[in-house]
């Protein structure tokens, strides 16, 4: 095609060199050609005056005929390429429609051929339910007639053999748990020796456990009368204002009880002044309590921050810092709440510190775990009403975790929360921290004793060192060693469900076999 072009473009050039000055002239006949011709050669000089005369040159012409057997010529070589280039695309076509009925072939039968597998894989998948459902009904003909030769249902053969493998398998477990604690005793007794002296250690502070009752010495026991005004009237004035109750019934002291402890230092600072005074009237009763009042909400919000400062916390909400500030009133089973804390942050930083966890929400999961029990006013238990303070007063959910499972109320949810449990045990159940009433003592030892002699083959036992320990008699003729070993297991995460108890309990399992004989 592009020949044919070229071709064409000179043919035009051709008839324009052909035509002369004027295109226009081409078209003239034979006739007017030669009169043309004659015009141009007859033409006279012109001369203009000053210059030589310019001779006009003669035009050339081509004959008419030549021109027009040329284009002839041309056309005719045109219209052969043109008919050239048909044939050349007809033939590009055809074969192009060749290869194209060929691709279209192929994909027919490869689509066939798919058609054809995926027709065979629904027949062998139609094939293998057959076959899975025929295998389900052999299977449970041949259960039906197990079960009729056996004369046992399947859920009893599964009991059977299950006893027949827990039978076999004790002996493996009771080996596998003294093989698993061994291994652990050995990795773990030193290094959690280490942690635990280097961080009591850090936690030992200048403080003492305080056993204090609100008890006033007198050395005269008229004060008593003047105490008691007329008619009782001072005293009643006393007790209403102050919300404590007044026993005047030992000799030589004066006992004020109330289950707050604020209030019952508030009273006793106030008696301790109108002694002084000698003034004890209903309304000197009431300015000395407003001033005390005052006095005791300054003193308390300078230990909450003295007690913040000494474990490096700063910036705590006021109200946080004055509840902190109540634990230097507040005794919990005898042991000051301020050295309690104080111990508790000091222990618990130097675990995070050495098992690498979160120090700063340790030390203000340990700061603030005990302030629900100087929350008044409000129900609920101290765990509740200390996560109920700190999210009012935006403190970090971490932190607020920690709070809420320091005593295993809720699973624990981080490492920092472990940490704040163990530092408060640590601190709670170390000898002489703590003391506890008489009631709640043979209680525990009683519930100890109770959950061993529940196992089978118990005999005896014994708890002792305040519930420390539990030792358990077995009878050797029921329980075997392997047995003994499963039993002492058992009992510990029963122990470990059930029962409240400081530090931890050592169970301890005798199975001793004796062969009597008597020579005669």
């Amino acid at each position: 095609m592009f020949d044919v072009l070229k071709t064409l473009s000179g043919l035009v050039k051709i008839k324009r060199s052909a035509a002369g000055p004027k295109a226009q002239d081409s078209y003239l006949s034979p006739v007017d050609h030669r009169e043309q011709a004659k015009k141009v050669t007859s033409q006279k000089t012109v001369k203009t005056p000053g210059h030589p005369v310019a001779k006009a040159e003669p035009s050339v012409a081509f004959p008419p005929e030549e021109v027009s057997g040329e284009l002839r010529s041309l056309e005719t070589k045109a219209k052969e390429l043109i008919l050239e280039a048909k044939d050349e695309a007809l033939r590009i076509l055809r074969e192009a429609e060749g290869d194209m009925r060929k691709k279209t072939e192929l994909i027919d039968r490869r689509v066939g051929m798919l058609e054809s597998r995926e027709e065979h894989l629904r027949q062998q998948e139609v094939e293998k339910q057959k076959i899975l459902e025929k295998l389900e009904a052999i299977q449970k003909e041949q259960l039906k007639n197990l079960e009729r030769t056996a004369k046992l249902t399947s859920d009893e053969a599964k009991a059977m053999l299950l006893g027949q493998l827990h039978e076999k398998l004790t002996g493996e477990i009771a080996r596998e748990i003294e093989r698993a604690t061994a291994q652990a005793h050995e990795e773990a007794e030193k290094k959690a020796q280490e942690i635990l002296v280097d961080a009591m250690r850090h936690g030992a502070t200048d403080y003492v456990a305080e056993y204090t009752v609100s008890v006033i010495k007198i050395k005269d026991e008229d004060v008593k009368g003047r105490i008691i005004g007329k008619e009782g009237r001072n005293i009643r004035a006393f007790e209403t204002a102050t919300g404590v109750d007044v026993d005047l019934d030992e000799e030589g002291v004066i006992r004020l009880s109330c289950f707050d402890p604020v209030r019952r230092e508030i009273a006793r600072v106030t008696l301790e002044r109108l002694l002084r005074d000698g003034r004890v009237q209903p309304g000197r009763i009431e300015d000395i309590i407003a001033q005390v009042k005052k006095e005791i909400d300054r003193i308390m919000f300078e230990e909450g921050q003295k007690l913040c400062h000494a474990v490096s916390v700063y910036n705590l909400p006021p109200p946080l810092v004055a509840l902190l500030g109540r634990f230097k009133y507040r005794f919990s089973y005898g042991q000051n709440m301020i050295a309690h804390t104080l111990e508790e942050t000091k222990i618990g930083i130097a675990l995070a510190g050495e098992v690498g966890a979160d120090v700063n929400v340790v030390r203000l999961g340990c700061l603030l775990h005990d302030v629900g029990k100087v929350i008044v006013g409000e129900e609920g238990n101290h765990i509740e009403l200390g996560v109920n303070a700190l999210k009012k007063y935006g403190m970090p959910q971490k932190v607020i975790d920690c709070v809420a499972q320091h005593h295993e109320d809720i699973p624990f949810s981080s490492i920092e929360s472990v940490l704040v449990y163990i530092a408060d045990a640590i601190s709670g159940s170390r000898p002489g921290a703590r003391y506890e009433n008489y009631e709640e003592y043979v209680k525990r030892l009683s519930d100890l004793e109770a959950i061993a002699k529940s196992q089978s083959g118990v005999e005896e036992a014994f708890a002792f060192q305040a519930g420390r320990e539990l030792r358990v008699i077995v009878d050797p003729g029921k329980v075997s060693d392997s047995e003994a070993t499963v039993m002492a297991q058992t009992m510990k995460e029963e122990i470990e469900k059930k029962v409240t108890y400081p530090g931890q309990v050592k169970i301890t399992v005798v199975r001793e076999l004796r062969a009597v004989e008597v020579a005669k």
